[in-house]
């Protein structure tokens, strides 16, 4: 579980935060959803150590995360899984050594043993025979699947997902939601994941958070996102024809 409280962040004087308080809960997926600039890969960053907090608290299962220094972070931050946006994998590297990375950086396992891992990974992941592949000769999808293999390697107890179905087609987005939800319930993560998609919004998502300027504007379940009367995340959500189709449904 991870709970913040009552957080704000300002860069140059402008909030980009403020005064946001939540819990994520372990073992499901906490979407987070806003428009451009509605904070919330900044609260992502936050989270993980990418930025600091100007006030309040982050708060993993009970300990305080915020305002810790780098040594003292490190065993949090090898709890810490990170699908990033884009999949951002080292184009020198093959895909085992991409998925061996954390690996490299936070544990004392043998080479046999990280080979292992990876592998476990992988097959995870469905991509079993990708290990020597480079990442220049995967597809877009199977770049999205290395990135989640190389963030449960180190066995993690957080999962941050930013934009994870960004640039896909519908199809390969709805593989990599299913992933990421067997992912949470079988190894029991709380995975939080910054989305636009409302097909993730319908399918995956077991609690939702949405941040408009800033500030925490309604948060709930798919029902009662359904049901909801904000006007600011009914403008949101049902833009188009077609998701005001399916909140009339």
């Amino acid at each position: 579980m991870i709970e913040i409280r009552n957080i704000s962040k300002s860069f140059s004087g402008r909030s980009i935060l403020s005064n946001v308080s939540t819990v994520f809960e372990k073992g499901h997926i906490n979407l987070v959803i806003g428009g451009s600039g509605s904070g919330k890969t900044v609260m992502m960053k936050c989270m993980v150590g990418l930025e600091e907090v100007d006030s309040g608290e982050i708060v993993y299962d009970g300990h305080i995360f915020s305002g810790l220094g780098k040594k003292e972070r490190k065993p949090f931050r090898q709890d810490i899984g990170m699908v990033f946006q884009g999949g951002a994998l080292f184009d020198s590297l093959t895909v085992e050594q991409n998925v061996m990375f954390p690996l490299n950086m936070f544990t004392d396992q043998t080479l046999e043993e990280k080979r292992e891992r990876v592998q476990f990974c992988l097959n995870r992941v469905n991509l079993p025979q990708a290990s020597k592949l480079t990442p220049s000769e995967l597809s877009g999808g199977m770049k999205k699947r290395v990135a989640i293999a190389r963030a449960i390697a180190p066995n993690p107890k957080y999962l941050f997902c930013d934009e994870p179905n960004s640039g896909l087609d519908p199809r390969t987005s709805i593989v990599i939601d299913n992933l990421i939800k067997e992912i949470t319930e079988e190894f029991n993560i709380t995975t939080i994941v910054n989305t636009h998609d409302m097909n993730s919004v319908l399918e995956i998502g077991d609690k939702i958070l949405y941040l408009h300027k800033g500030q925490k504007w309604w948060e709930g379940t798919v029902e009662d996102i359904l049901r909801t009367d904000n006007p600011e995340l009914n403008d949101f959500i049902f833009a188009s024809k077609l998701a005001k189709g399916i909140k009339k449904v």
